[in-house]
């Protein structure tokens, strides 16, 4: 049976009124932003899904631009070899004369000669290039593989509230990489067929990381993205994602727009390319509900 859906137009604020995925939408407080004076020792999320085209990088630039919001302090981490979320931020990849590539193969390297502001206040990146192909197999040889990435953000963790990390599609050393080191695992999941068959592929993999290399690994939850409410193909398969994985599932979902592709042209989130549109104001809901999810952060 079809859960309720709102239409495309709709966006719950209420307690009670029923959301996207058929359940009553929460009202999300956005927490306090934390004492700039105070210790910081980042939080780390890793956007991850081996499928591409799922939303990863979009979810990334603008959830950490709607945390920013919030009066935190963000690292977004570009660790995929396409450099989608630099390109994503107004970067050119490759014009980039120092990337994450030379910080994971050369110890020496300065990560804060590396990191770049970005258009947002309290959003920072950590650029990415095709350099970075060549890392999965020169890593391979190396003692404790798996936690060089982790080495490489431990240098600047005290300096920031959260750090995202933008995962390449596939489940290869980087990938690993990621959540070796992260506290959590957030799931990008494009609401179609195909995409949810490599849910369990992905859930496989993050079992294997928390049994061998990271046992404080934990999901923080799966993100419907490009949901379309208008096809009866996108509601299905959004009620079988809640039917199988319950609250796991996000209350927030990520609805198709053209304002996303205008973004990655303009260089900037939407939350300041079209701060009061739709998109926008869903990425700062799923802000307050990823605070909710993480305690401390």
């Amino acid at each position: 049976m079809t859960k309720t859906s709102l239409r495309s137009d709709e966006n719950p604020t209420d307690v009670g009124q029923i959301g996207p995925t058929g359940r009553p939408m929460p009202h999300f407080e956005t927490p306090a932003a934390p004492d700039p004076t105070a210790p910081k020792n980042a939080l780390i999320i890793a956007m991850c899904n081996q499928k591409g085209g799922v939303g990863k990088t979009t979810t990334t630039i603008n959830l950490g631009a709607a945390l920013a919001e919030t009066g935190r302090k963000v690292l977004l981490v570009d660790f995929d070899p396409q450099g989608s979320l630099s390109v994503g931020l107004g970067v050119n990849p490759h014009t980039l004369e120092l990337s994450i590539y030379n910080l994971l193969l050369n110890r020496g390297a300065d990560i804060h000669q590396v990191i770049l502001n970005t258009v947002v206040d309290g959003l920072d990146l950590l650029p990415s290039n095709i350099d970075l192909s060549a890392a999965e197999v020169q890593l391979v040889s190396e003692v404790a593989r798996e936690q060089t990435l982790g080495r490489v953000l431990s240098k600047a963790r005290s300096e920031y509230d959260i750090i995202l990390i933008d995962c390449a599609p596939s489940l290869g050393l980087l990938t690993v990489n990621a959540l070796t080191c992260a506290d959590w695992v957030l799931m990008p999941l494009e609401l179609e067929f195909f995409a949810l068959r490599g849910i369990a592929l992905l859930t496989d993999t993050i079992e294997k990381v928390q049994e061998r290399l990271n046992p404080d690994l934990k999901v923080l939850g799966i993100l419907g993205t490009m949901y379309d409410s208008r096809t009866l193909h996108s509601r299905e398969v959004l009620d079988r994602v809640v039917s199988a994985f319950g609250e796991v599932v996000f209350h927030t979902v990520i609805r198709r727009t053209i304002k996303f592709p205008e973004t990655t042209v303009a260089g900037e989130p939407i939350t300041t390319y079209a701060s009061t549109s739709a998109g926008a104001e869903a990425y700062r809901s799923l802000a307050k509900e990823v605070l909710t999810r993480c305690p401390g952060a």
